[in-house]
């Protein structure tokens, strides 16, 4: 973090008072060692944050068990669930007590530029007084809804469905200390502890238009469309959750990083790249690019020359791809997969990769390693989606290979590895497998 090394930092928030989200309250392994490494991790305490240790995967009454890969390390190091407004005013703490922080309430209008240099900020404080903040960098992560991205990159923005979500009461889940997801129909739906005594309970809901609240329809669609759905030790609960009329939406988006590299400026967190929020791995991707951030301002002592910051920090784009760029693509593979579909090759997908997973051992473990940012590698990425074709196609050539199964394991093929390339090329080839041959790679910090 930029005020543990010493420098001025204005914080300027929208609100600092605490929300009550439906988002941000996962947080892999691999996004708790991150907290580690910013000497944050104390910010999970105090606050009911529950341990986790994978999730339980169901489909048509089968479980398969998903465990995080954690023998190797120290045993506290493992997923939280929390509300996410404890945790953020946690963070909101740590920052407020550093003599070097300035945190304050406003809202921010505009950026400030000058011959295509951002100079700093315009912004409204909480009593509409219009003023300017002005500083040699400045650093943007006003989230999903941002009104700020579009003069720092490409927004290409997709909402495939919406969430819905609910708070379960005085019930347990199948495993203690898990996430819980049903591959239901027509999409999944989860469950996971946020504190010692609630379970969060989001329903995918697919397309843009959703159900009414106030017209009942959404609690309508809830008992007769997902409710006979739910586990039977969660279904009193659950039902007791939508009469008690709480029920809280949000759209699920999707956009790739498109930056515009901009003197005086950086973009991060979900206003820069946003993936499906079904695996829950937005926190661990935004707490990865924080620490490279760090680490690559940590030798600079002053941040004054912006084109020079500007192009060495243009390596910052190279350096987050194994960590973003491998979430991105698995998550994106899994919503594509895990969502009900009447295409026969899809049905397959959702079929082969819930099999894949229950296989445990290599299989599962190497999946949950990429998934929670613990073995962030891109190669291993590509193996895995290797042996999904090889074992989807022989689970669909057997007990033989008639004409039409052929037909199926080529159509299976060529679906899939079509849907992975085109998602690696979004995410950036070249930078995720060959990040030696980018020039950036090997800029050093400027010279002050």
């Amino acid at each position: 973090m930029l005020f543990q090394d010493g420098r001025r930092v204005h914080i300027i928030e929208r609100d600092l008072t605490e929300k009550d989200r439906i988002a941000g309250e996962y947080l892999h392994p691999g996004g708790y060692l991150k907290l580690i490494e910013l000497g944050l991790e104390d910010c999970v305490n105090e606050i009911d944050a529950q341990c986790l240790f994978g999730y339980d995967l169901s489909k048509d009454g089968k479980t398969a068990k998903l465990l995080y890969p954690l023998k190797s390390f120290h045993c506290d190091v493992a997923g939280r669930g929390f509300h996410n407004g404890r945790f953020v005013q946690r963070l909101r703490e740590k920052a407020a007590s550093l003599p070097n922080v300035s945190l304050e309430q406003g809202t921010v209008t505009s950026l400030l530029e000058e011959k295509g240099t951002v100079k700093g900020v315009q912004y409204k404080t909480k009593d509409g007084q219009e003023l300017t903040a002005n500083a040699p960098l400045t650093i943007v992560c006003d989230g999903c809804f941002s009104n700020l991205r579009h003069y720092l990159c490409n927004p290409k923005v997709e909402v495939p469905s919406c969430f819905v979500g609910l708070i379960l009461e005085n019930c347990q889940l199948q495993s203690a200390n898990h996430g819980h997801m049903i591959l239901g129909d027509p999409s999944p739906f989860l469950f996971y502890p946020i504190s010692s005594s609630e379970i969060r309970c989001l329903v995918d809901v697919p397309g843009q238009k959703m159900p009414s609240i106030s017209r009942r329809e959404m609690a309508q669609y809830l008992k007769t469309v997902v409710a006979p759905q739910v586990p039977p030790e969660l279904y009193n609960a659950f039902i007791a959750a939508i009469d008690k009329g709480n029920i809280r939406t949000l759209p699920n988006k999707i956009m790739a990083a498109a930056p515009y590299p901009t003197p005086g400026a950086l973009l991060i967190g979900d206003a820069f790249n946003m993936r499906h929020p079904i695996t829950g791995a937005g926190m661990t991707v935004a707490l990865s690019d924080v620490v490279i951030i760090r680490d690559l301002l940590k030798p600079l002592h002053d941040l004054n020359d912006a084109s020079a910051l500007c192009r060495y920090l243009e390596i910052f784009y190279t350096l987050r791809k194994p960590v973003a760029s491998t979430i991105n693509t698995l998550t994106a593979l899994l919503f594509t997969a895990f969502s009900v579909s009447p295409d026969p090759v899809r049905q397959a997908m959702h079929k082969v990769c819930f099999e894949y997973l229950s296989l445990s051992g290599v299989f599962s473990n190497g999946i949950m390693s990429l998934l929670s940012g613990l073995n962030p590698r891109p190669f291993i990425l590509v193996l895995h989606f290797i042996g999904i074709a090889i074992y989807g196609v022989g689970r669909l050539l057997l007990p033989f290979p008639s004409p039409k199964r052929m037909w199926l394991g080529a159509r299976f093929i060529w679906v899939t590895s079509g849907f992975i390339f085109s998602t690696l090329k979004v995410e950036g080839i070249r930078q995720m497998f060959f990040p030696a041959t980018v020039p950036a790679y090997y800029r050093a910090p400027p010279r002050n």
